[in-house]
């Protein structure tokens, strides 16, 4: 994308204004039964952004061209990244504490697997699904998850609709979802909250931000050991959350569906099978990412835009511009290191994996000025600086993602919810247990 695109000031002024609306009106607590709903400002956000999208309604499309929506899909990336190295800055200081709680830490991974345990057996025997299920449960979705059906069976067969389904759903819906179900299960005092901030860590970055805000917000008072467990348990799912979909929860997903059936796998790579609902080719090709370390300079320009909107959305319930400064200039520095080294590196991790790594490592207390980096960061509230976030996200749903949404249809958007709900509380649990 052009990086005039990057940094039309309208789109910029777009997410400010909105970000800044957003944290005005607050957090609100909802009572809901024996628990709060909590609705934090990045929900306000999305659906601001969403009513701002030209894509969405008319009345935004008489103002706002349609180039200010497409420019936005790149920088929900990039905003994020400020604030993984916002997250990482928390592990480092406590690490201690997560050595301490190592073996809940691993094996609550292992939850990821509870996508299916809830709502593949609905889909199969409620709502008559075929092989879509296997797509749509066997994780929540995200772009690797996609790249392993792709791989294994093609987009174009009923896998291929069912991770689609559940991705195009958890673009749309799943960070807010993950915001308003850890924030209530957190109010409900069921579960250790180091362990609900532990099970926020499904490998995406928005959902992520999302999740741990959403518990932090219940309980302040552990605001940074609960980000700090939360990020360490994010960066174990980038490491391993592959290898595990790949050879565990897929074969998995495959006996489960056999059992639930009662029927063989026949099916070849790329066909159709009857019932499977139909999706056009152009909604079947898997979401392709610009990735930012492909281009050092145009993004190093694009993610000072993105820190800026971040800095400015920070001051209302953050500090002022001049306090926030030192700390939002480290965040930038942090996050352009990281993508330094993913251009670099002999081996490939994800960019926001490798900017975590970076800012954990720049906090941890055997480095050097350790303790001034914390204390300058301390002056960026990381809710503030995931707000933007969500802005950008709303203002980003292209005609695709909102065709590919009616096509789903309304079952598919049942069984992802049951998805993100069943990984979350598997995880949950697990590390629990364990803690």
């Amino acid at each position: 994308m052009p990086l005039s695109s990057l940094l039309d000031w309208r789109l910029h002024a777009l997410v400010v204004v909105t970000a800044l609306l957003s944290e005005f009106i607050g957090i609100q607590r909802l009572p809901l039964g024996p628990g709060t709903l909590l609705l934090l400002p990045l929900f306000y956000a999305f659906i601001l952004g969403v009513l701002l999208n030209p894509n969405v309604t008319r009345t935004a499309g008489r103002f706002i061209p349609a180039r200010v929506s497409h420019a936005a899909g790149p920088l929900i990336l990039l905003s994020i990244m400020p604030f993984i190295a916002r997250f990482g800055s928390t592990i480092g200081p406590a690490i201690e504490d997560l050595i301490d709680a190592g073996p809940a830490l691993i094996l609550q991974e292992l939850g990821n697997l509870g996508t299916m345990l809830i709502a593949m057996p609905l889909a199969v025997l409620v709502f008559k699904m075929g092989r879509e299920a296997i797509g749509a449960t066997y994780s929540i979705a995200r772009e690797p998850n996609i790249a392993v059906i792709s791989d294994k069976y093609g987009l174009k067969g009923p896998e291929g609709v069912g991770v689609m389904g559940t991705y195009v759903v958890g673009t749309m819906f799943g960070t807010l979802w993950f915001a308003l179900m850890a924030g209530y299960l957190t109010s409900l005092e069921l579960f250790d909250p180091r362990a609900l901030a532990m099970a926020c860590g499904v490998g995406s970055g928005s959902m992520v931000a999302a999740c741990s805000a959403a518990i932090a917000g219940t309980l302040p008072e552990m605001k940074e050991e609960l980000l700090a467990f939360a990020g360490a348990s994010n960066l174990m799912t980038y490491a391993t959350g592959l290898y595990l979909s790949l050879f565990i929860a897929l074969p998995l997903a495959e006996k489960l569906y056999g059992l639930l059936s009662g029927k063989r796998r026949v099916h070849a790579v790329g066909a159709q099978v009857t019932g499977a609902p139909s999706v056009d080719d152009a909604s079947n090709d898997a979401p392709q990412e610009e990735r930012p370390e492909r281009d050092l300079p145009k993004t190093a320009l694009a993610m000072a835009a993105a820190c800026a909107v971040g800095w400015v959305a920070n001051t209302i319930n953050g500090t002022d511009l001049l306090t926030a400064l030192p700390g939002m200039l480290i965040l930038y520095a942090m996050t352009m290191i990281g993508l330094v080294i993913t251009r670099f590196a002999p081996f490939y991790l994800p960019g926001v994996a490798w900017v975590s790594l970076v800012s954990i490592v720049m906090t941890l207390p055997w480095f050097p000025g350790n303790a001034w980096l914390t204390e300058q960061l301390a002056a960026v509230n990381f809710l503030a600086i995931v707000t933007p976030v969500l802005a950008y996200a709303g203002l980003a749903l292209t005609p695709r993602e909102l065709g590919m949404f009616r096509q789903a249809g309304w079952k598919l958007v049942i069984i992802a919810m049951l998805v993100f709900t069943g990984t979350f509380l598997a995880s949950a649990l697990i590390a629990d247990l364990l803690l």
